[in-house]
């Protein structure tokens, strides 16, 4: 090798190995405790032999009792099996506090990423370094203070080892430096197939995901054989995955467990003759077998510690790779507070998906306390104003004013605190119908979860369930019908108490025979308080003051949705379009029902 590629291999080594390092200097003490405490199991440990020596040779020479030297015997038992209770426990507290830390680290950053970055990243991506990963890591911390204790019990017994006789230490100690040496080129060909592993673990994470995440697609197309081949394709890749990591281990791990007992044998065989020769006593001989024995585990244990190492800092780099990512929506370093009045100004603003021009020069005021419904054909840029408005997104161009302060001077949490926001796909949590009421509010009393309840047309069928407010909904709501999952939505948004609004196609999943009650809800809160409707049913759009049509990324035309029918082409288009889509999607609508 070059000197070269020695730098890139040493460069790569501490890229490599940098992060891990780095988490473990922040928990130095709770370590440094751990190896104190691990002295003390080595004294313990290197005791006992001594004991043993003594307790022969006095024995032998016929000068002392064995049972003073037995009861000393068991005392050092004592010692070593307290700490060694003692170093497992502060072992395993310092690895539980680095998995909490870097757990709570990362769903935090994972939250405070911008929307943006959730449109790309796989779910089951994100789920193997939130659970396996970080337990790579947690596996890697746990064994540091054991093994720190093992190497003070190395380095002890090498010292007793050469004070007692240097030319048989040299005989036992001998394959030492052969087990670092191999150590080293087990970890670095362990690395790349150790990353493999967890990335294809990853993988399945993102199946098993999907498939539980969209099971009733699914089983409405009867693809559950094209699930399980896919499952099947991704449990064959870790397979085959792991084959070659254990490949490996095979190769490596018994020669460095081999090493030591070698030098077990040569004890036996070498101090044998001595004891014969009388150059060693019955009792030395039978200390240092028993010492070199104290070293097998120890020296074994070296190479499971380098094998979790190696997995602990692939799997930090996977979580680094997440903690790298930089934000692009984030609080200015001075925050302003807009007016809770609910005033909203989109000035000339710009925006868009990759290269894909959403927005384009869209200018639109809001007064406070009024209703606008905003209407447009598909990915006309509708729902983007309401992303823009929260702020899942900064627009690139213009600006978007709430209470009168540009969005990008205010806090993200003062933002979404402000703003509410319905979606079109309803997600509710596997809780308690009141606890998925108060989910913006955990604080909010009983009284309040009802009044949100009953504005948003939800008290009736609330009481009807089994157990009322306490009833503990199925995974994401299924377990109520689309309008009763949407009213328990808008009961939330209302619980939050927003200065604005935002229903975005609140409408879209309900039955068109139900839709007047989401309706009669909508009415309801919306009194008052500035609203944004996006829809695209005739119904639903005239509760609003002012319709506004959007096309090509501007404000095509504005008005009532009478006056816009009577005087916009492209408004009566888009409404026409979207009377098909829905009776292509039901074609009972075709007699007019649901508007």
């Amino acid at each position: 090798m070059s000197d070269g590629d020695e730098a890139i291999s040493d460069t790569s080594e501490r890229a490599r190995w940098g992060p891990l390092l780095r988490l473990v200097r922040r928990q130095w003490r709770g370590l440094a405790l751990g190896a104190l405490v691990g002295l003390l199991w080595t004294s313990g440990k290197v005791a006992v032999p001594q004991l043993t020596r003594l307790a022969i040779d006095r024995s032998i020479e016929g000068a002392e009792s064995a049972w003073g030297w037995a009861f000393l015997i068991a005392c050092a038992g004592l010692v070593s099996g307290t700490f060694t209770a003692t170093r497992r426990y502060v072992a395993f507290r310092e690895s539980r506090l680095t998995e909490t830390r870097l757990r709570e680290r990362l769903l935090n950053h994972i939250l405070g990423l911008h929307i943006g970055y959730h449109d790309r990243a796989q779910t089951g991506q994100l789920m193997s370094r939130a659970s396996s990963d970080i337990q790579q890591v947690q596996m890697f911390v746990v064994m540091l203070p054991l093994t720190l204790s093992n190497l003070a019990l190395i380095s002890v017994v090498t010292v007793v080892l050469f004070s007692t006789d240097a030319t048989l230490a040299l005989f036992a100690l001998a394959p030492l430096p052969l087990v670092n040496l191999t150590a080293r080129r087990f970890s670095n060909q362990v690395h790349p197939a150790v990353r493999r592993v967890q990335q294809e673990q990853a993988q399945l994470a993102t199946v098993v995901e999907e498939t539980v995440a969209g099971v009733r697609v699914i089983k409405g197309f009867g693809a559950e054989q094209v699930q399980a081949d896919k499952l099947e394709v991704e449990a064959d890749d870790i397979r085959d995955a792991s084959m070659v990591a254990a490949k490996v281990r095979a190769r490596f791990l018994p020669f460095m467990e081999l090493m030591p007992a070698a030098g077990l044998i040569a004890v036996l065989g070498i101090g044998g003759h001595r004891v014969l020769d009388g150059q060693l006593s019955v009792g030395e001989l039978v200390a240092f077998n028993f010492y070199v024995a104290l070293l097998v585990w120890p020296l074994r244990t070296i190479g499971m510690t380098v094998a979790f190492g190696q997995r602990a800092a692939t799997a930090l780099q996977r979580i680094d790779e997440v903690l790298d990512v930089v934000p692009e929506v984030v609080d200015p370093e001075h925050p302003r507070v807009g007016a809770h009045s609910g005033s909203v100004r989109f000035q000339n603003v710009r925006f868009g998906y990759g290269e894909d021009v959403v927005l384009d020069g869209l200018t639109l005021d809001i007064e406070p306390g009024t209703s606008v419904a905003l209407v447009g054909a598909t990915g006309s840029g509708k729902s983007t104003m309401a992303r823009l408005l929260v702020r899942f997104y900064d627009p690139v161009g213009g600006s978007i004013e709430l209470g009168g302060v540009d969005l990008r001077d205010q806090t993200v949490h003062d933002v979404r605190r402000s703003v509410g926001l319905v979606f079109e796909d309803t997600l509710l949590f596997h809780d308690t119908v009141a606890a998925n009421i108060a989910f913006a509010n955990p604080d909010a009393d009983e009284a309040t979860i009802r009044a949100a309840a009953a504005l948003a047309g939800a008290a009736d069928f609330i009481d009807e369930l089994p157990e009322g407010y306490d009833t503990v909904l199925g995974e994401r709501g299924f377990s109520l019908s689309g309008g009763q999952r949407q009213r328990v939505a808008i009961a939330r948004a209302v619980v939050s108490d927003p200065s604005v609004l935002i229903l975005d196609d609140a409408t879209s999943a309900v039955d068109p025979t139900k839709e007047h009650e989401i309706r009669d809800a909508m009415g309801t809160v919306m009194q008052g308080r500035t609203t944004i409707v996006i829809a695209h049913r005739p119904g639903t759009i005239a509760m609003a003051d002012r319709v506004v049509l959007i096309d090509r990324g501007k404000v095509a035309a504005q008005g009532t949705h009478d006056e816009l029918l009577a005087t916009s082409t492209r408004y009566r288009d888009v409404l026409a379009a979207a009377r098909r889509e829905h009776v292509e999607a039901d074609p009972s609508l075709s007699a007019g029902g649901g508007d």
